[in-house]
Order: C-alpha cells, then structure tokens, then sequence
C-alpha cells in the first residue's frame, strides 16, 4: 500500500543544512564583530577628543571664569555673561516649546480625525524635525525679529529654539503615547470613562517617561545650537547682564529681560575659537566642557525620569 508519508532526509542533504547553518552562524558572528568594531571606532574617537578637551580646558576652570565677562585679555576672560544667557534662553524655549509641543502630539494621536488634512500635518511635522537649524534661524529673522518686533532678543532667541525642537516633541510624545497597549484604553471606555478621562488618567501616567525623555533630549540639542542664533543676532562679545526676572518689590517679577541683547556659550565660544592669540582656546576647550556636561547631564537626567517614573508605574 503506497503512502505519502515525508521520507527522512538523506545524509547528502543533512550535511548541505549543517554547512547552511554553520555560514549564516559565521555571518552573524562576522556581522557582530564589525559593528563592534565600529562602534568601538567611534566611541574611541569621541573619548579620544574629549579628554584632549579636558587637557587644554580643565586648568582655566576656577571662580573667575565662571564669574567674569569676557574680556579682551585671556587670562581674565569669561563666560558669565554666556552661561547666564544660555539660562535664560532655555528658559524661554521650556515654557514655549513643552506644553506646545506635547498638547499638539496629545491632539494628534487622541483625538484629531483620520482624514487627509490629518495625515499632511502629520508628514509635515515629521519632515520638520529633519530640517536644518538655519532655515528656522532665517525663519525666525522674518517673523520674530522684523514682522513682531521682537529685536534681536533673548525672547527672539528662545521662540527660534522652540521652533526648532517642536517637531521633535511632538513626534516624540506621539510615539510614547502610542506605545501604550490599546487594552488599558479598551478597559477604561468600559468602566464609562471620557476620552479626556482616559487620557489624563491612563495615557499620559503611562507615557509620562517617554514624554519627559524626548523633552530633555530636545532641550539637550537646543542648548549646542549656534546657527540659528547667529542668524537672529546674537552677540559674539557682551560686557553685561540682562534685567534680573526678579525684583525686591511688587510685582517681584520683570519681564524686562525677555527684550535685552544676549549671547549664549556656542556663540562665546566660537568667539574665542576665531582669535589668533592661541591663550584663547583654553578658555573655547573649557567653554566647550562646560557645554558637553550640560548636554550629558541632561541625557543622564532624561535616563533617570524614565527609569524613576516607569518603576513608579510598575509598582
């Protein structure tokens, strides 16, 4: 009685599947090497960079240089006026950018329709966070500057900064709200919860980490930005500090600040980068410290919150 049951399979052809199976485990292994090895390249170099940074730059940092403005001798040179210029912008570009940025990816993902004019804000939006720094430095020049009248301004400065990490708020708050199961949406519609109930209540304490992270790293790119700020005109030398944001008396607060010159450390330091008396890039290899530690503290500040609030979460 014939069957058509599978015969086993010949020692010829168990051999060719061993040897199959032996050159893909020695591609993947292949594979794996080189990426180590490229990634070991880069990081070597950057290491490599930085502590040739830290050598030129460590032994101008003290008091003085943290504390005194620039000067044309650069022994008593500093960035006081730069760091508090940065602040300052950062400042702005938080209070403009963030609650923007993710109440319009909160709208997008919730609660705006899935029709066409939807999904062209959508790949405009994305497109956006692609484009290069100077188009919104020109953008801004336009609009800020000569049609609102906002001079060349820590305002203006920390509007053209928002305008430049709003799309990469927003595209990160929609991809950490749409990694929240559909389930917990499900679940929280049946017990007779309203959209904005499952939102407050369930998607954002779940997203919160995700938002906050793609917040910070946002922050973090704005505050190596000089292109954009250059182009809004931003000042390489100020001998002098903005109106302080907060007074003595009522009202106890200023907004005098918001319309005075600035610089910021990018600038200070491209500044001191371009003088030919070589005593000045010590003071550009410290400014540049300086600005890597804010941008790694600021990583190592988005890690934590994500860790923090999803290990609240979990428990």
């Amino acid at each position: 009685m014939r069957t058509d049951a599978p015969q086993p399979p010949r020692s010829a052809e168990l051999a060719a599947m061993r040897e199959l199976i032996r050159r893909h485990k020695r591609a993947d292994i292949v594979f794996g090497l080189v990426g180590l090895v490229c990634m070991m390249v880069g990081v070597v170099t950057l290491l490599v960079l930085f502590v040739d940074l830290m050598i030129d730059g460590l032994p101008r940092f003290s008091r003085d240089f943290f504390m005194n403005f620039p000067s044309r001798h650069a022994e008593r040179a500093g960035i006081l006026s730069a760091w508090v210029g940065t602040c300052l912008v950062m400042l702005v570009t938080m209070v403009a950018a963030v609650p923007l940025g993710v109440a319009a990816g909160i709208y997008l993902e919730e609660y705006a329709p899935k029709n066409w004019v939807t999904d062209l804000i959508e790949i405009n939006v994305t497109n956006l966070a692609g484009v290069p720094s100077i188009v919104y430095g020109l953008l801004a020049l336009g609009l800020f500057v000569y049609i609102f009248g906002l001079g060349q301004s820590i305002a203006t400065a920390g509007l053209t900064l928002a305008l430049l990490i709003l799309p990469v708020i927003i595209v990160t708050t929609r991809e950490a709200i749409r990694a929240i199961p559909v389930a917990i949406r499900e679940a929280a519609y049946g017990v007779g919860a309203t959209r904005w109930q499952v939102v407050a209540d369930h998607v954002l304490p779940y997203s919160i980490g995700g938002i906050m992270t793609g917040v910070i790293i946002g922050l973090a790119r704005a505050i190596g930005e000089t292109a954009p700020l250059i182009t809004v005109g931003a000042l390489t030398f100020i001998a002098f500090l903005p109106p302080s944001p907060l007074r003595s008396e009522a009202p106890y607060v200023s907004f005098e600040w918001l319309l005075s010159p600035f610089t910021v450390l990018p600038i200070q330091m491209f500044n001191w980068v371009s003088r030919p008396d070589e005593k000045f890039l010590l003071n550009a290899a410290a400014t540049g410290i300086v600005i890597i530690v804010a941008t790694l503290a600021m990583n190592a500040l988005a890690i934590w919150l994500r860790y923090r609030l999803r290990k609240r979460i979990k428990w």
